[in-house]
């Protein structure tokens, strides 16, 4: 699930906008932004060892911040995965225009909206089953794709311009940062966004079987998973296509067969990223489903949310997401060549919101563990505390660095006045159990050192 919202569409599409924005240096913002997500990651797979539980973030905000903090971070994860699916959902818009050029975009949102509402509604079952296909589709092209593009650096096969491609090419067009060090920096604003939904592992944390051995050895793929799927993706692409070159108007993944020629097989990555923008949007709106669950529990969502169909559909939640979708064919029908940027930014926003508030929560854990001199824990953070704060700290620039990108301003305004709602919603309509903090068990065990072999 982590992996079906976290590759897709920000990295089939968006990486257009980061490339175009950092040029070759783009390779090293994904590695820095990495290094972050895998951060954070490991601060939430501590509270989840520690804490194994459905609500996840949520829950572990209540009880080491404040009852407001799991309340922003859950309704803020939620806004989170209906951004991204509606960003999904426009982005296959665009994919289709590879086809159907005169065909508006929202038309093709439309059509995805009705099409996701189905699937939700049959059940569970068929829903688990799509987005299993869904993701395995889209790693095995991506695996494809790296291991074709360096047989075409490497051999050529006669393509013409064959003598450009190479590593040079990361260096040729400008040099390593085109547009220097802020090119760089303002890349953040986009690179975040594709790592945003890599945070449902810890959702479902409640449900995985023995958590305290699957979570930790998922946890630790991410940055193997970060350098195959982005680093050394988007590094083929550029060495084959110059960066100059990938302009937006298609994903770098079809801008690349069509560079070289090869129409038909454009044509099929262009269904494979189809395939990965569904799979994305099935599962954010999982994880969706899943915290505003946790939230109903708590008494920080209408009760209604808790109640499923016969078939295990959460049914109050399908109808958020529709409409939150049909929004988006709204904002595709008067803001069609803006809308992905901007939904891209909002996200980046709402991303780097719930990821402060895990390492908040985890640093206050952290500290009271000590304080309390309670057991030390199975999981721990690596580098702590310097590498926590340092992370913090990052969290902290990208969020300062959405507001001082012109484009992505208003992304930063819309995300405060989510939060000025969100804080009206909890003073004004949040009482009884939803205002105390969430009881929480310490499952930790003792660590038992082996005694050395003889």
């Amino acid at each position: 699930m982590a992996l079906g919202s976290a590759i897709g569409t920000g990295l089939f599409m968006g990486s257009s906008g980061a490339i175009q924005t950092a040029g070759p240096a783009v390779l090293l913002a994904y590695i820095i932004g990495g290094a972050a997500v895998f951060m954070v990651m490991r601060a939430l797979g501590e509270m989840i060892v520690r804490h194994p539980v459905s609500g996840s973030f949520g829950q572990y905000a209540s009880r080491y911040i404040h009852p407001f903090a799991g309340f922003l971070v859950g309704w803020t994860f939620a806004f989170e995965m209906f951004l991204v699916a509606v960003f999904d959902a426009t982005a296959i818009g665009v994919y289709m225009g590879f086809w159907f050029p005169q065909v508006s975009q929202w038309v093709w949102v439309l059509a995805v909206v009705f099409f996701i509402a189905a699937i939700n509604m049959v059940g569970v079952k068929v829903f688990g089953e799509l987005e299993f296909w869904f993701a395995l589709i889209k790693i095995v092209a991506i695996i494809a794709l790296i291991a074709a593009g360096v047989a075409v650096i490497l051999f050529g096969f006669g393509i013409a311009g064959h003598d450009q491609m190479g590593p040079q090419n990361l260096v040729d067009h400008g040099g390593f940062l085109p547009n220097g060090i802020w090119g760089l920096l303002a890349s953040f604003t986009i690179v975040m966004f594709a790592f945003g939904g890599i945070e449902i592992i810890g959702v479902t944390a409640g449900e995985a079987q023995n958590p305290k051995q699957v979570i930790p050895k998922a946890i630790n793929s991410v940055p193997i998973r970060i350098l195959l799927f982005y680093v050394l993706t988007l590094g083929v692409i550029m060495m084959i296509q110059p960066w100059t070159d990938i302009t937006g108007a298609t994903s770098p993944f079809v801008s690349i067969f069509e560079s070289l020629g090869f129409q038909a097989a454009a044509a099929v990555f262009n269904v494979i990223l189809i395939t990965a923008a569904l799979s994305a949007m099935n599962a954010d709106i999982f994880g969706a489903g899943r915290m505003i669950h946790g939230l109903a529990e708590q008494g920080q969502a209408p009760k209604s949310f808790l109640k499923t169909t016969s078939n295990g559909v959460p049914i109050m939640t399908v109808i958020s997401m529709i409409i939150a979708l049909l929004i988006g064919v709204v904002l595709n029908f008067f803001y069609p060549d803006q809308v992905l940027f901007l939904l891209g930014a909002l996200a980046t926003f709402a991303t780097v919101m719930v990821w402060l508030v895990i390492l908040i929560a985890h640093i206050r854990m952290k500290r009271e563990i000590a304080r309390e001199q309670r057991l030390p824990s199975e999981f721990p953070v690596p580098l702590w505390p310097a590498a926590s704060y340092l992370t913090v700290g990052f969290i902290l620039f990208v969020i300062v660095m959405v507001g001082i990108v012109p484009d992505s301003r208003p992304a930063l305004w819309v995300g405060l006045i989510w939060v000025g709602i969100l804080t009206l919603c909890y003073f004004g309509f949040i009482r009884g159990q939803g205002r105390k903090p969430h009881y929480l068990v310490d499952q930790t065990e003792p660590i038992t050192v082996l005694p050395p072999k003889r």
